[in-house]
């Protein structure tokens, strides 16, 4: 076996995949809606499902998007806001419950990591985050148990199946300066929780310490936030990055808030692009997942050589009223 086969996985792809602009650009024209997530999902390999960041889903759409995909295909999911920033983790053990139950377990092998993102002008309270942390589950079947105690707002709209004990990972994505704290480090170590780092062109504090055994990397955007690209030097940068923590490296000129380096040890890493508005995310996925040597199934200018997924078909395109 060589070196690079033995190395922890890469998953690079985008946050979320419903952006009208995208539609005949990376989508191509004709292609239905519905058909969209099936299209991007082979050729990327993983996606943020963002919509349960706003509310939660239904089992029916979990359990379609994880047949809309490939095998082998991960899925990151956004923690609700109601728990994050409308609660702020006040009382959320029920609307943990909720969320589980809602059917994100319906993923079943294709559940990646939980990012759990906090507003900017929420500080770190080490009590608060402690009770938070302690309430999340780490495998699926604490998930399910813990599942069971929803109330009504999702009965009737449930998942409560089984799915063997398979672990379950969070990230944290933060944007308080006074997350900034050796203290806030060591408590995301103890959890074995994964902290975000997180390009916000220089909005919010970019972290690299490592406190799990994988990393998760958002990438909003390199000059202007969610709407600028990334050019070569800025992925070579990321990908220099990626390929040292993928090896169980940190890099020396690591951004960090704690002197306390990790131990050394092989991480998988989930990156995501969440530079949407110009249709820049796939097409900077792809460029990174070449950099790193990693194949990548998409070039920008030449999506239409890429066959469709099966049962996928182009509408003919609505000729123009003269």
């Amino acid at each position: 076996m060589t070196k690079a086969s033995a190395d922890p996985a890469v998953h690079i792809g985008i946050s979320g995949w419903r952006y009208a602009p995208w539609r005949g650009k990376f989508y191509p024209a004709g292609l239905a809606q519905r058909q969209e997530l099936a299209f991007a999902s082979r050729v990327l390999p993983t996606i943020e499902i963002n919509g349960s960041f706003y509310s939660l889903q239904r089992p029916s759409s979990y359990e379609a998007w994880r047949d809309d995909t490939p095998a082998g295909f991960v899925f990151a999911v956004k923690g609700p806001r109601y728990i994050t920033h409308l609660r702020r983790l006040n009382d959320v053990r029920v609307p943990l419950a909720n969320f589980f139950a809602s059917g994100v377990l319906a993923l079943r092998d294709k559940l990646g990591p939980i990012l759990w993102q906090f507003p900017p002008r929420m500080a770190w309270e080490p009590e608060r985050f402690e009770a938070f942390f302690s309430l999340l589950p780490a495998t699926t079947a604490a998930a399910l148990k813990l599942a069971r105690e929803h109330d009504d707002n999702v009965t009737g709209r449930t998942w409560l199946h089984g799915g063997g004990r398979r672990r379950l990972r969070h990230a944290v994505e933060v944007r308080d300066p006074s997350f900034v704290d050796p203290a806030f480090i060591a408590q995301l170590r103890r959890h074995g929780i994964a902290l975000v780092v997180a390009d916000t062109a220089g909005r919010w504090p970019l972290l690299e310490d490592l406190t799990a055994d994988f990393v998760y990397l958002r990438l909003h955007g390199d000059k202007k936030l969610y709407a600028s690209g990334y050019g070569e030097p800025a992925l070579a940068h990321w990908a220099r990055r990626i390929a040292a923590w993928r090896q169980g490296r940190q890099v020396r000129d690591a951004k960090r808030a704690s002197k306390v380096v990790a131990p050394r040890g092989a991480r998988e890493v989930f990156c995501y692009f969440d530079n949407d508005i110009k249709v820049h995310a796939p097409y900077d996925a792809a460029h990174l997942a070449q950099a790193l040597g990693l194949p990548a199934r998409l070039e920008e200018g030449a999506r239409d050589r890429f066959a469709l997924p099966p049962g996928i078909s182009l509408r003919p395109a609505r000729k123009k009223k003269a």
